[in-house]
């Protein structure tokens, strides 16, 4: 471990220049993008990188993204040389094997800051692109058997030469999506917030030369002493869980187990997934730099959520993955619907360190991407060809202290929700019927788990496709210390001809949907935690106030006996009350 070259205040102020330019590329991307998957749900993730290639500062804006921000570096270097980049260039990928993104719709762009030719930093931002071509749109599909078919596969190559444009890889990337004009709009605005975070680097390198790359090295030396001071206070031991995730579609209905053994010794902190399932023929399969950026989040969050996030992190702790299993796939295995999957990872882990971190761990929430996509057909350009992307939130974990929170992204998919209003105004062909929490959703217990959420969408015309990717419609999320399941979720149509209710798999895929046809998503709630006959009766006629519990629900799981009165007031049963909670 290197020696401290500058003094604590230095590094502080340069920490936070640093996390300043992620902060403004981030929102630079955010305000000019074409496509609500951006704009609005924010589905994108900014980082600035050391001359060697590690991760210094990154926005906390999606967890999910940032294993493919530690690698696109060191995969540049690999690939072309580090004496053939040259100031102006910029570098495109998004194939997951090779430098690239955790799916083909993560777009990842890198450019090198350069004091006259040495290299200083790196910018680098990834996002979700709502479609890059494949066999569906939206190139998100529930049913892929190989990479080839869930889009273009973009290796690290470059989209700027020296300060130019090449506009022909441009253009390969525009002929192979249904929505040209979009992506045009969403990779200029990458492009353009890569240009200014080059700029900001230089700036700060002109101001403290060298002494900004001296700073870099100690932020990673200091998280990773960070990381390594807290294992270091955690008992000897090994510590497991296994968590599952449902299956994937009809092709794999089996329960998919994810299985880690967490071994402390020291400041040493391994966390071993032998044991999980192998990598299968279905798109949730996970790239390594995935399951690594997983249990990047697991230890920041439950070891130290100021610890600065950058490599240090994973200097801290060695993860392992057998090659051939769910959690370190080899290519071209499918990996579209990755993040259901991936999800489960930090669950898993929150499971296995529950015994010995009681005060910090949270029970699991609704840990799913439920993702939904409608899109139009027809001749490209024309306003018959659309493709809507929605990730709907769902229950956030309860803990020892706090209740869960409701309609929330969790774990690895810290998006923002999509506002109805957005929806209506850009995608007129779709009307938002319902948007609510999903009463009874949320774990019972002395701290409630979160809620989910049920949406209702209605097309508005003819030979739209509707795909549904989800987990957690099998398995519900566990609660600790007593407390109760979360709600699951599950996909419904609803029928313009009959009004009948159909329930749909957790993985369907382009389902054609005629004029007037509904879909209702609904997301998975949390887990409780502690006992719910322990919960505040006060809390419990609050909740049932607030439409989260039902009077059923009061009464059955947490023995609390409501009424209405004839003014339409809720009243605690008190004598009911305290007859039920004897009971027990």
């Amino acid at each position: 471990m290197m020696q401290r070259k500058v003094d604590t205040v230095t590094v502080e102020v340069v920490r936070n220049l640093l996390m300043s330019i992620a902060e403004e590329t981030y929102g630079i991307i955010v305000r000019s993008a074409y496509s609500s998957n951006m704009k609005e749900r924010r589905d994108v993730c900014t980082a600035v990188i050391d001359p060697d290639g590690n991760s210094v500062a990154q926005v906390e804006s999606l967890a999910a993204l940032l294993g493919s921000m530690l690698s696109v570096v060191p995969n540049i270097y690999k690939k072309f040389g580090k004496e053939n980049i040259q100031p102006g260039d910029m570098f495109i990928a998004n194939n997951p094997y090779h430098g690239g993104g955790n799916h083909l719709p993560d777009i990842v762009l890198a450019a090198p800051a350069f004091c006259g030719t040495k290299i200083i930093g790196w910018i680098a931002n990834i996002a979700h692109h709502s479609d890059i071509g494949g066999k569906v749109p939206g190139s998100t599909s529930g049913d892929a058997d190989s990479l080839f078919q869930e889009g273009i596969c973009i290796p690290v190559v470059r989209i700027r030469d020296k300060g130019v444009l090449l506009d022909s890889v441009l253009d390969i990337l525009l002929d192979n999506t249904r929505v040209p004009q979009e992506r045009y709009g969403d990779l200029t605005a990458q492009i353009s917030a890569n240009l200014i975070g080059v700029q900001r680097i230089e700036e700060a390198y002109q101001r403290y030369n060298d002494t900004l790359i001296e700073c870099m090295s100690e932020l990673i030396s200091y998280s990773e002493r960070r990381v390594r001071a807290t294992v270091s206070k955690l008992p000897d031991g090994e510590y497991s869980y296994t968590d599952y995730v449902d299956g994937c579609g009809d092709k794999y209905p089996d329960p998919i187990p994810i299985c880690v053994k967490v071994t402390v010794k020291g400041d040493d902190l391994t966390i071993d997934f032998t044991g999980t399932a192998s990598q299968i023929k279905a798109p949730i399969n996970v790239p390594w730099p995935c399951t690594k950026a997983d249990v990047f989040f697991a230890v920041k969050a439950m070891l130290g959520p100021d610890i600065p996030a950058n490599e240090g992190i994973n200097r801290a702790i060695r993860v392992i993955a057998p090659k051939g299993c769910i959690l370190n796939p080899t290519a071209p295995s499918p990996v579209g619907a990755q993040i259901d999957c991936s999800q489960r990872v930090p669950d898993a882990i929150f499971g296995a360190l529950a015994p010995i971190l009681p005060d910090r761990i949270v029970t699991a929430g609704n840990g799913a991407c439920t993702t939904t996509i409608l899109a139009g057909s027809g001749a490209i350009g024309t306003d018959n060809v659309f493709i809507f992307h929605e990730v709907i939130a769902g229950g956030g974990g309860a803990c020892k202290k706090y209740d869960g929170l409701s309609g929330v992204q969790v774990n690895m998919t810290n998006t923002s929700n999509m506002p109805i209003e957005a929806t209506e105004m850009e995608f007129t062909k779709i009307l938002a019927k319902k948007y609510e929490l999903k009463k009874d959703s949320g774990g019972a217990g002395f701290h409630r788990g979160g809620l989910g959420i049920e949406r209702e969408l209605e097309v508005l015309t003819n030979d739209v496709l509707y795909t549904g990717l989800g987990d957690r419609h099998k398995f519900h999320p566990w609660g600790l210390a007593g407390g109760k399941m979360g709600g699951c979720g599950a996909f419904y149509r609803i029928s313009a001809t009959d009004g009948s209710i159909t329930q749909m798999g957790h993985k369907t895929t382009s389902y054609p949907l005629p004029k007037g046809d509904i879909i209702r998503v609904v997301t998975p709630g949390a887990g409780g935690y502690g006992d719910p006959f322990t919960r505040d009766t006060a809390l419990v006629l609050k909740d049932v106030i607030e439409q989260k519990v039902s009077l059923e629900e009061a009464q059955a799981s947490y023995g609390v006996a409501i009424q209405r009165g004839e003014n339409g007031e809720y009243m605690i049963d008190e004598k009911q009350t305290d007859s039920l909670r004897g009971q027990k």
